[in-house]
């Protein structure tokens, strides 16, 4: 109903107890009025009946450990890992990823004290965690464990045979590069050389002053001739590979957050980038190559080291995985 209506019906109610010009007054003065009665009963509520507040959102701490049980390219795997986990929690809010770097001696006695990660990244020659690692939905022989893919890779690196010349056919001594757990010797029992294991950086020194006519490296030393201006040749030696960096989760407490950092970690989009520190993308099959379990114990590892040196890969296959 309109005002002037309003007022000419509050006329007639009240004519009797108020005059008709002081009552047309007095009903103006009110509807004017209301405009401001409602700016006020509105300023009241918010003042005395605020919205609720909402919940600020839990901070999560997820813990990532990178062990590096062999030599990478070059760089930092612990760094790189630092740049996926600020990338995924730009991602989701209240997600911190605490990364930290562990040498195979720390995490196995922090195992020892009952201490374990949410997420582990690892190499061959760390079997301790292997019955905490929960199944993941991927699949990687090197790294099953019960029927089950407990271990996914995530960068991988690769064995070379390193010549000064473009002559691999001449006879020659060979250095085998040891940069860790992993088993050089088994690439050279499938590339059918035979040489003696030397620590890594001597192998590279002594390869390039002539002490030895070869060098069985790996993508380290790709990037330590890179780095040096070496003019070197190689031939890759793709039979074995034990060179994957793994990652596996651990814990079921904050497992959304972790699947979330193993969709960016094994994306694409981070493949690509695998190249700042000197690794390389995992192929989905890799032609028939073998591996070692990363799961594998030191003992059935050096028993597996002995069967290479023998030169047999018949006694390998029994040992190892096909990828």
């Amino acid at each position: 109903m309109r005002p002037l209506l309003l007022v000419a019906a509050w006329e007639q109610e009240f004519a009797h107890t108020i005059p008709k010009m002081k009552a047309r007054k007095f009903f103006q003065r009110i509807l004017s009025a209301i405009p401001y009665f409602l700016i006020a009963a509105v300023l009241l509520a918010v003042i005395f009946f605020p919205r609720p507040k909402k919940e600020p959102t839990q901070t999560r701490v997820v813990s990532v450990w990178n062990v590096d049980t062999f030599e990478g390219g070059k760089g930092s795997r612990t760094a790189f890992l630092k740049k996926i986990a600020r990338k995924v929690e730009k991602q989701r809010a209240g997600v911190y990823f605490l990364v930290t770097n562990y040498t195979i001696e720390g995490a196995e006695a922090a195992a020892a004290q009952g201490n374990a990660p949410d997420l582990l990244s690892f190499g061959v020659g760390l079997s301790v965690f292997a019955e905490q690692s929960f199944a993941l939905p991927y699949d990687f022989a090197g790294g099953s464990l019960g029927g089950e893919c407990r271990a996914v890779p995530w960068c991988r690196g690769g064995y070379f045979l390193f010549s000064l010349t473009d002559d691999f056919d001449s006879k020659g001594t060979v250095a085998l590069s040891d940069g860790g757990k992993n088993l050089p010797e088994a690439a050279a029992a499938y590339a059918q050389v035979r040489g003696e294991k030397v620590e890594s950086q001597a192998a590279y020194t002594g390869f390039l002053n002539g002490t030895y006519r070869y060098l069985l490296g790996t993508q380290r030393d790709v990037c330590r001739f890179q780095a040096r201006g070496a003019t070197v040749y190689r031939k890759p030696l793709p039979l074995y590979n034990d060179l994957f960096q793994y990652i596996s989760v651990l814990s079921n407490a904050h497992r959304e957050d972790a699947f979330a950092f193993l969709d960016v970690l094994l994306s694409a989009e981070t493949a690509a980038l695998l190249g700042e520190i000197g690794m390389e993308p995992v192929e989905e099959r890799s032609s028939g190559a073998h591996t070692v379990n990363v799961f594998t114990d030191a003992e059935a590892l050096l028993k597996i080291a002995e069967s290479a040196r023998s030169g047999e890969t018949k006694n390998l296959d029994k040992f190892l995985k096909t990828i």
